[in-house]
């Protein structure tokens, strides 16, 4: 039998025994004949039994118990027991109409009862039964999260488990280049600023931040407790770092600023997560961890800014437009996983974005096919205006135009 099942029990007919206790000892007559009298003037003939009396105060005292032990967003239950108050207030008016007297003050104070002494548990114990959890995700999740995780509203237990979650990892995307032109203290002091805002973008989005070092800033989203728009929610997230970082970044130490821009890649699916042995610390280990290290590398290479993995891509291509870019390994050699590019979010992209993304996607499956000139026209239809650059497109327009000039010089009998 689950703990949480057991406590909802006992809070609940400890609470229902000390109001079947107050209105059968005649404490509660006073205020129970005054509600009586706002229904007199229909003189009720007959009194409700009191079994069925104590039958509601059990019933009511355990349901609201439970809903409220159960449910992440205990702050509006409160709402609910309002709600109750006043339906056992109109119930008690029907009960009249047809002449029988039912009285809804124990019943009332069941629930609100019943609602305080869960929520005082979980104030007073909650906080305690996670203790070093808490310290754990410190500076690891806003305050925001952090709060939502002591009063419970955010369900983590002390045990390793399985997440579905997304990965995002960000980092300098010339950081290599300003390594060999820079001071090792200006790079680090780069590096720190641009960890510091990044993580500050990350946190304020609703992410666990995994990591922040020299090796860039990994965030997860959808841990502690699932979400099933953690998907959605990391693109966002990298939206709005590509934005911060395309100006410059002004170091805190006053230098001049500097171009770093962001490489992001993101990648989704199962992890395994929780608490080490004592507490003091959070363990994540799964495959997306590298697969999205693999993909932020990946776009020095393609000269794109975010790159996303296939299970990515199915959780949030209703919400963005995004387009395929080539096929990566994964953590073996035998493993491959398309790599998709997102260009913007479905609903403000352009007419002519979505356009131009259907000809690059056409272009990108007949070169897959080794059909040159045809994808060497779909991608020059993917071209956007002249002063906008598009490195992935460039890319392939320059592996495809040695083979497309080959096929164009060629007599037609050696195409066959």
């Amino acid at each position: 039998m689950r703990s949480s099942f057991v406590l909802t029990f006992v809070i609940g007919i400890v609470i229902a025994i000390i109001v079947a206790v107050l209105h059968a000892s005649g404490i509660l007559l006073a205020p129970e004949t005054w509600i009586a009298n706002l229904v007199a003037p229909l003189a009720p003939e007959r009194v409700l039994p009191a079994a069925w009396q104590y039958a509601f105060i059990f019933l009511l005292a355990l349901a609201v118990t439970w809903f409220t032990m159960e449910n992440t967003r205990r702050n509006r239950i409160g709402w609910i027991v309002i709600a109750i108050s006043a339906e056992l207030l109109a119930l008690m008016w029907i009960c009249a109409l047809y002449h029988v007297s039912f009285q809804p003050l124990s019943c009332i104070l069941a629930a609100g009862l019943s609602y305080a002494g869960a929520m005082t548990y979980v104030a007073l114990f909650a906080p305690r039964r996670l203790g070093g959890l808490v310290a754990a995700f410190q500076g690891r999740l806003s305050d925001n999260q952090l709060s939502r995780l002591r009063s419970g509203e955010i369900e983590f237990e002390a045990v390793a488990q399985n997440f579905e979650a997304s990965v995002l990892v960000c980092d300098i995307a010339n950081k290599y280049d300003l390594a060999d032109t820079s001071e090792p203290g200006s790079i680090a002091q780069t590096s720190e600023t641009f960890n510091r805002r990044a993580s500050e973008i990350l946190l304020n989005a609703g992410a666990y931040l995994q990591a922040a070092d020299g090796e860039g800033v990994v965030a997860i989203f959808g841990f502690p407790g699932g979400a099933a728009d953690h998907a959605e929610k990391t693109l966002r997230a990298a939206f709005d770092l590509k934005q911060l970082f395309a100006a410059p970044l002004q170091s805190s130490n006053g230098e001049n600023p500097v171009n770093v821009g962001a490489h992001i890649g993101i990648s989704s699916g199962p992890l395994i997560a929780g608490p080490t042995t004592e507490n003091r610390d959070i363990f994540v280990m799964g495959e997306p961890i590298e697969l999205a290290r693999r993909f932020c590398v990946a776009n020095r290479f393609y000269g794109s800014r975010i790159l996303i993995g296939p299970r990515t891509f199915e959780l949030a291509n209703n919400a963005f437009v995004a387009r395929p870019i080539d096929f990566l390994t994964g953590v073996s050699a035998q493993e491959r996983h398309e790599i998709y590019e997102p260009l913007a979010v479905a609903a403000d992209a352009p007419g002519d974005l979505v356009a131009r993304r259907d000809s690059f996607w056409n272009g990108v499956v007949l070169y897959r096919e080794k059909r040159w000139a045809e994808a060497y026209n779909e991608f020059q239809k993917a071209r956007g205006a002249p002063d906008e650059e598009d490195a992935p497109l460039n890319l392939y327009l320059r592996r495809l135009e040695p083979l497309a000039l080959h096929l164009m010089e060629s007599p037609r009998e050696e195409r066959f």
